[in-house]
């Protein structure tokens, strides 16, 4: 059968069996780990990592574990679907916590992590969990040799691979050997790669016969063949099996015995490390893809020590795993690359391809706004507390659409902190889409709340609210005031960048004494562009009909990744909103609209002013909302 007709008849390509984690980064460097003081949570575990990582790729992976019945557990799975890994086999353990590591980076060489598995969820995996139709459902079944550990999930792993060899499912060994995962090392010598043991080896040896691809470390290779010396233990594995055998190498590339007796190593890519830690996942998920694509060895090894070199320049592991996009310009650049970290094309092209929300016409109901609502609640002596009640009708109108849609992924809002804290949490929550407000109302130049240096405050908000930044904006604004609000974005965007979290900018040119014409907001976005900008999203007045054609291609030009253009409403009218959409609708990046006193402006007026009451004014602003999307729904191709 042919790798196309194999591709086509499976479900899958790769079921990972094995360790599924959550990992703990310490987030200071260079310093003893009992100094480091905070962590970023990854999903960890290297068959987790594996699947994640071949669905960066393109591959159709699938978890084969447990995970356990509490947050952590819950954070693994949705980081794994959210991914595009298959989790249908992925079950809930009622008594184990799921495994926990903590990881430092304390130095060049030194790398302490922690494993919190005592009785983990992970090594409850059983023979039950599992049936044949599952197994052949995949084109390969990857195995870690970590659950051969005991004997219930050497069990589990035995009847995988029993099935595999039934329905013609080729099985990989990821030796995956972690001393201290077999009670050989103390349990904080985590980072131990070697201790001889004829006890693992044991363990392995019923494995290696059913192998049709065996990887590992020159010291795992050496635990799985039985000796010290690496030639030996390669012709120890190979008397056992027919497998092709990959010895990673580090920075030194890979080392491959084939299985028609071929032996040569392929070069890795000198780029300079910050991190080993989780390479050798990258390395596997680069190295499957490519040998599934139908790829010959070389290339295959080529992709995964590619894989391998982005991850040990960044932190974390998961995170760091690469696109296939990423890859591609990684391989037609390397040469030129030792810092893969700094290279911005390679940096964004990481974040817009693999962080990012899948691009969706979003509907969004704007309620950010404070100065307005401020002065409102002023005209009728009323508190500014009535300014948060009212957030959290608007709240409410939002949640009546929803109950009565089919397009509920699709609503979002902008609310902003210092009315809507509350609202904020609870449509976080809820699950909507959210940008959060970060500019000082009509600060011009451009001011954040609360200050300028955002990263700190943004390192303290939930990772997928979106940064919404509203910039005052004309091109030819005079020099000094374009300088100023140029480096206030600036600054932001690096925040943004550095914390992973999407930057929605919205840029208003009219309104402050300067012309627009059909290029202005052109070239207002290619300025931004050639600073090195690239927000997630742009947030723009309704252009004229002439600026479509030049926004949609000066977007393309510089951020074909780009999600796209949401509309803003400036409190026009209903009629005026329906011209504007109607020319934007044809233009593929406009992806929504981001629209607040156009649909709640008039019913909070008369609710401040006690004409209407609460009641009514939930229905007015959600039937104003739902009238907006169906017009969109109408006009969108």
């Amino acid at each position: 059968m042919t790798e196309a007709a194999a591709a086509g008849a499976r479900a899958l390509d790769v079921i990972c069996l094995g360790r599924a984690a959550v990992d703990l980064y310490g987030q200071q460097l260079g310093g003893r780990f009992e100094d480091v003081q905070t962590f970023a949570k990854y999903l960890g575990g290297s068959s987790a990592n594996v699947a994640f990582g071949l669905a960066r790729l393109g591959l159709r992976s699938s978890m084969l574990s447990r995970v356990g019945n509490e947050q952590m557990g819950r954070f693994v799975r949705e980081a794994l679907a959210g991914a595009g890994v298959d989790v249908s086999h992925l079950a809930t353990d009622p008594q184990r916590l799921t495994a926990l590591v903590l990881l430092g980076i304390a130095g060049r060489d030194d790398f302490p992590h922690i494993f919190y598995r005592e009785h983990c969820a992970d090594m409850g995996l059983a023979s039950d969990d599992f049936d044949a139709a599952y197994i052949a459902s995949s084109r390969m079944l990857a195995i870690t040799g970590t659950h051969m550990s005991s004997p219930s999930t050497a069990a589990a792993v035995m009847k995988a691979v029993a099935l595999a060899r039934a329905h013609g499912t080729r099985v990989v060994l990821d030796i995956d050997y972690r001393p201290v995962l077999w009670g050989l090392a103390g349990a904080g010598d985590g980072a131990s790669r070697f201790v001889a043991s004829s006890a693992v080896t044991a363990r392995m040896e019923p494995l290696l016969p059913h192998c049709d691809l065996i990887v590992g470390t020159e010291e795992e290779i050496r635990i799985a063949g039985g000796d010290e010396d690496l030639d030996t233990a390669v012709q120890a594995i190979r008397d056992a099996s027919a497998a092709t055998i990959v010895v990673k190498r580090g920075a030194a590339g890979c080392t491959i015995h084939s299985d028609a007796g071929a032996t040569f190593d392929v070069p890795g890519f000198p780029v300079e490390v910050l991190n080993t830690l989780g390479a050798g996942d990258a390395f596997l998920a680069g190295l499957l893809s490519g040998h599934l694509a139908g790829s010959d060895w070389q290339r295959a090894a080529t992709i995964g020590n590619a894989c391998g070199a982005l991850v040990v320049s960044r932190h974390g592991c998961a995170p760091a795993l690469p696109s296939k996009v990423e890859i591609e310009d990684f391989l037609a650049r390397a040469a030129g690359i030792r810092r893969p970290d700094l290279d911005a094309r390679l940096r964004h092209l990481h974040d817009a391809t693999t962080n990012r929300r899948p691009r969706q016409d979003l509907y969004v109901l704007a309620f950010d706004h404070r100065r307005q609502l401020e002065d409102l609640a002023g005209s009728w002596g009323l508190p500014v507390a009535q300014i948060s009640r009212l957030k959290g009708l608007v709240a409410d109108a939002v949640d009546r659409v929803a109950a009565r849609v089919s397009y509920r992924e699709r609503l979002g809002v902008i609310v902003d902190e210092r009315y809507g804290e509350a609202v904020l949490s609870r449509m976080t929550h809820q699950g909507y889409w959210v940008g959060r407000a970060i500019e000082i109302p009509g600060s011009r130049p451009l001011e954040l709340e609360p200050r300028n240096s955002a990263g700190l405050p943004l390192l303290g908000w939930p990772a997928n609210h979106v940064v919404k930044c509203l910039v005052f904006y004309h091109p030819d604004d005079p020099l000094d005031l374009r300088l100023a609000q140029e480096e206030r974005v600036t600054e932001l965007w690096h925040d943004t960048q550095a914390l992973g979290r999407e930057l929605l900018l919205e840029i208003v040119a009219s309104g402050r004494g300067q012309q627009v014409d059909d290029a202005s907001l052109t070239r207002a976005l290619r300025r931004f562009y050639n600073l090195g900008i690239r927000p997630a999203w742009w947030k723009l007045e309704p252009p004229s009909p002439g600026a479509w054609p030049r926004i949609q291609d000066v977007i393309m030009e510089f951020d074909p990744h780009c999600n796209g253009v949401l509309l803003l409403g400036l409190d026009a009218p209903e009629s005026q909103l329906s011209a504007g959409f109607e020319q934007a609708a044809p233009f593929p990046i406009c992806r929504g609209f981001a629209v607040g006193r156009s649909i709640f402006g008039h019913p909070a007026r008369e609710w401040m002013r006690g004409q209407v009451g609460d009641a009514q004014l939930v229905e007015d602003i959600a039937t104003r909302y739902e009238r907006l999307i169906d017009l969109w729904r109408r006009l969108r191709p």
